[in-house]
């Protein structure tokens, strides 16, 4: 049983720290409880938070937060943190609008020393935070980076682990390895963290001499040093006997403890003390298991990454019926994608850890040589296509749109200077609602947009996605961007048989004599909407699907401009700047057509976090907003 009163007693990691160490299960019952129990009813990452508890607690417990900088990374492993740090009576407010986000943010609270929403950044950070303290004076200070959910997978934290191991910066690495990102991690690393943590004879070396060095003693101030230094180096010929190689993290000049069961928190409180008193770089390796205290989530940690609602008790999830309703965009990509490659035996997929979301798990399951998850690596990801193009092949990367920021280099100069024909399927485009401003697909068109050769082209509805990419893996396209929302698509008939589409041409929807609204994406549903209470109204217009960014139907706008309209309306789901309206006012500018043209699409500024519908409002780029838009 678990004390329900207990949590009460902490507003603060203060608090926490008041309590006697044989209080601290205690604690983490309560709050592994509490975060089933809110979760239940209000949405969120949960299988990775339950993973998490006792670790958090510990690390609360051990060190002096928030002058101790705790960086989480990735950050939907953090809500234990947010409880703990005074966030408990809000909680059930995460990830809504108005209300607590579900990520690490520095404006929401002082514990949260770096924002953090995409993964493998934490080293980096922790590092720029150590050097900073270390010039100003500071040499007391902690900096932890907490890398867990395969984020040690990505590329940014193997270069942040090469420059930290020479750096002899005050870092502490606490590597919560599950073997579990969103889906299952993959790649070399999981593999060696799997043999580390697996091996026999490594874990008996280690635990006898942690024995012998008194390890499950309380030492002296004077004695700890020596004994954990002693440790240290006995373990690296323990691991070196064991393993048959020297230990990856202290070859890259890292002070290596573990592997450590990570939900044990009096061993963690008790090593994570001995750590705190040395200086330099130094990894710890915690054991956890994804979705720990919920048997449900602990089987199924993937389908519990965010499960929507379920039953606290038992575990079942809630409201998960799809009969009747049209697929996903993801799952029309994914078995689309199966469809073509079928035909085209030159068709492979790629996505950087994340099959279950854009769907590519069902290719992976159909035709496993011809799908790869390369793990949580963007910037590979999109290399290793243009690879496998040079090669004769036609890879279909999918990535989530805010994800591909990462990969814009490769993009450019692997992709787009070569032009190798790769299809980025970018999933999650335009306002995805919870996950809130980390995760919102608001940039795609506008930093694509410029980068030449690149076709670039978004759906309004499924069948346009599947001719789509039927369309891209034609001859001679060079390299394509597709961009779709996250949610449901708009009929229940999605599959219809593949069409070869015009590229760069639009197409009429609506015919119309007083506004003309071009839309790109799936936007334009809400315009036809939108027409048709004008329509009412007496007010007439013309709703225009122009498909394509780049190539810009060009003939299309020079028909619209020479119709007569009092108003020509744009309507786009990424930033006004740089997007489809810049490109048509661009293309006006520069043949002189004088039009009123106004612009809808996302303000100059980060969209907060809540419903889909909700942000569509405040960015009025829904059919309330469109309507306003034609009738001033």
């Amino acid at each position: 049983m678990f004390d329900t009163e207990i949590l009460e007693k902490i507003d603060s990691p203060r608090r926490l720290r008041e309590m006697a160490p044989a209080s601290l299960p205690a604690v983490a019952a309560a709050l592994r409880q509490y975060i089933i129990d809110t979760l239940a009813t209000h949405p969120g990452h949960l299988a990775s938070s339950l993973g998490t508890v006792e670790l958090t607690v510990a690390l609360h417990y051990v060190f002096n937060t928030p002058d101790d900088k705790l960086i989480w990374d990735v950050g939907h492993q953090a809500y234990a943190h947010k409880i703990l740090t005074g966030r408990r009576e809000a909680f059930a407010t995460i990830r809504t609008y108005g209300g607590l986000s579900g990520f690490p943010r520095r404006d929401e609270s002082p514990y949260d020393a770096f924002g953090t929403g995409h993964s493998s950044t934490s080293i980096s950070a922790a590092l720029g935070m150590a050097t900073a303290s270390k010039l100003q004076g500071d040499t007391e200070r902690q900096h932890i980076a907490v890398i867990g959910d395969g984020s040690m997978t990505g590329g940014e934290a193997f270069e942040a682990l090469n420059n930290a191991g020479v750096s002899r910066a005050n870092v502490i690495v606490v590597l919560n390895d599950n073997g579990i990102s969103i889906d299952k991690a993959v790649g070399g690393l999981n593999r060696y963290l799997t043999r580390v943590t697996s091996s026999r004879r490594y874990n008996h070396l280690k635990d006898r001499l942690w024995a012998t060095l008194g390890g499950d003693e309380i030492d002296p101030q004077g004695r700890r040093k020596c004994q954990v230094s002693m440790l240290q180096h006995l373990t690296f010929l323990a691991k070196t006997a064991a393993l048959g190689a020297p230990n990856l993290f202290e070859s890259l000049g890292f002070r290596y403890f573990g592997p450590i069961d990570g939900h044990d928190v009096d061993h963690m409180v008790e090593v994570f003390s001995k750590v705190k008193s040395l200086r330099g770089t130094r990894l710890i390796h915690v054991v956890t298991k994804k979705g720990k205290g919920l048997e449900s989530a602990e089987r199924n940690p993937v389908t519990y990454h965010a499960p929507g609602f379920f039953d606290a008790e038992t575990g079942a999830q809630l409201n998960t019926s799809t009969e009747n309703k049209p697929l996903r965009y993801q799952e029309v990509f994914g078995h689309s994608i199966i469809e073509l490659a079928e035909a085209n035996p030159a068709i492979v997929g790629i996505t950087p850890a994340m099959p279950t979301g854009c769907s590519l798990n069902l290719m992976m399951e159909r035709m496993p040589d011809r799908a790869f998850d390369v793990g949580i690596a963007e910037q590979h990801a999109v290399t290793f296509a243009a690879g496998l193009a040079a090669q004769g092949m036609i890879p279909f990367c999918n990535i989530y749109s805010s994800f591909m920021q990462r990969a814009y280099d490769q993009v450019i100069h692997d992709v787009a200077l070569q032009g190798l024909p790769v299809v980025l399927c970018l999933d999650r485009a335009g306002l995805v609602g919870d996950d809130g401003a980390t995760h919102h697909g608001a940039f795609d068109l506008a930093c694509l947009r410029p980068v030449p050769g690149l076709t670039i082209c978004a759906p309004m509805d499924e069948h346009e996605l599947r001719n789509m990419m039927y369309t891209a893996q034609l001859p001679d396209q060079g390299p394509v961007v597709i961009r779709y929302p996250r949610g449901q698509s708009v009929h229940a008939d999605w599959r219809t048989p593949f069409e070869a589409l015009p590229v760069g041409k639009g197409r009429l929807l609506r015919e119309g004599c007083d506004v003309a609204l071009l839309t790109l994406g799936t936007v334009g549903n809400d315009a036809l909407v939108a027409a048709d209470r004008l329509q009412a109204e007496g007010v007439s217009v013309a709703v225009y699907d122009m498909r394509y960014l780049k190539p810009l139907d060009t003939e299309l706008l020079d028909s619209v401009a020479q119709q007569g309209y009092r108003r020509i309306v744009t309507v786009e789901d990424g930033v006004r700047k740089g997007g489809f309206g810049s490109a048509v006012l661009e293309y006006f500018a520069a043949h002189d057509i004088s039009l009123p043209v106004t612009l809808l699409g996302l303000p100059d500024q980060f969209v907060t976090h809540g419903s889909v519908a909700q942000l569509k409002s405040d960015c009025q780029i829904d059919v309330e907003g469109i309507v306003k838009a034609c009738r001033s």
